[in-house]
């Protein structure tokens, strides 16, 4: 089976991602000078992450975590919203107590990450929506912020969407430039399942003849790629039920039932984590 099984965010990949992107932002030596001039570092305050535009919540952990470095572990985090939660305009999504300074400085790490993922998990179940009802399922794919993967597919997650790989290193994707270096699909099958016997095997077609080839040869996935419908259709009648069949190519949401409708399992969208609009979130400070 290709499909990555993930039910949770990687702790270790959170804090590496959260002190990177706060050290973008504080700089050597990490400061945040506005803060530090105008607010006295006794001083403690609350604050609300409230949505501004209506979608599908994704990163509150992550943010959490950002308001937990910038405080030493001082401030208090109260989650609102489960993450998946869809959410309308004025919604409470999280509140926040703890040093106003570290609450200022966590700010804008913690919004554009939780923004970025919210975006991800809206456009997400967008698609989730479209295709509820048939037997296709949206994917993700690797075309991802570099960096920020872990987070982006976490978000598809949370959004009603699948994982694909989550890289070079846990799936085996046979593409066109694999068969013409090796010489064929049939080929190319053999030398990675000979050297990887235990890693799973996708083999990307663009005809009928390439995917019965592929499924000839031992392949159990096959990713169609630019095919259009009634291509699909064939494939399916001609493969079965021998292989899981993945559609993709310039897939949109206005012809999405279409091409779930040929009997694919999954269609892949690119755009998911590399066009997906931010989600509008806030922060306010609560009035003292």
């Amino acid at each position: 089976m290709v499909i990555v099984s993930r039910t949770g965010l990687d702790v270790a990949s959170v804090e590496r991602i959260v002190r990177t992107a706060l050290d973008e932002d504080l700089g050597t030596p990490p400061r945040d000078v506005t803060s530090e001039a105008t607010i006295p570092a006794d001083q403690t305050d609350t604050a609300d992450l409230v949505a501004r535009a209506p979608g599908v919540v994704a990163g509150l952990t992550v943010a959490a975590q950002v308001f937990a470095v910038t405080s030493g572990g001082r401030a208090t985090f109260e989650q609102r919203v489960a993450d998946g939660a869809a959410v309308v305009r004025g919604d409470v999504l999280a509140t926040v107590s703890g040093p106003t300074r570290a609450l200022l400085t966590a700010e804008r790490t913690a919004l554009n990450l939780l923004c970025r993922m919210s975006g991800v998990a809206t456009h997400a179940r967008r698609w989730a929506d479209v295709l509820a009802g048939t037997k296709a399922t949206v994917l993700d794919t690797r075309k991802t912020t570099p960096g920020l993967r872990e987070l982006e597919k976490y978000a598809v997650r949370a959004g009603g969407g699948t994982n694909k790989r989550m890289g070079l290193y846990d799936v085996a994707m046979i593409k066109d430039n694999h068969k013409l270096a090796a010489g064929s699909i049939t080929a190319a099958y053999e030398r990675v399942r000979a050297a990887f016997p235990d890693v799973p095997v996708q083999v990307e077609v663009t005809t009928v003849d390439e995917a019965v080839e592929a499924v000839a040869a031992g392949a159990d996935f096959l990713l169609c790629d630019n095919m259009r419908p009634g291509l699909l259709r064939e494939v399916v009648e001609r493969v079965g039920d021998r292989a899981e069949l993945e559609a993709t190519g310039n897939l949109t949401l206005e012809t999405a039932a279409e091409y779930a409708a040929t009997g694919v399992d999954y269609l892949s969208v690119g755009g998911l984590t590399h066009s997906s609009p931010i989600m509008d979130i806030a922060m306010d400070l609560r009035a003292r």
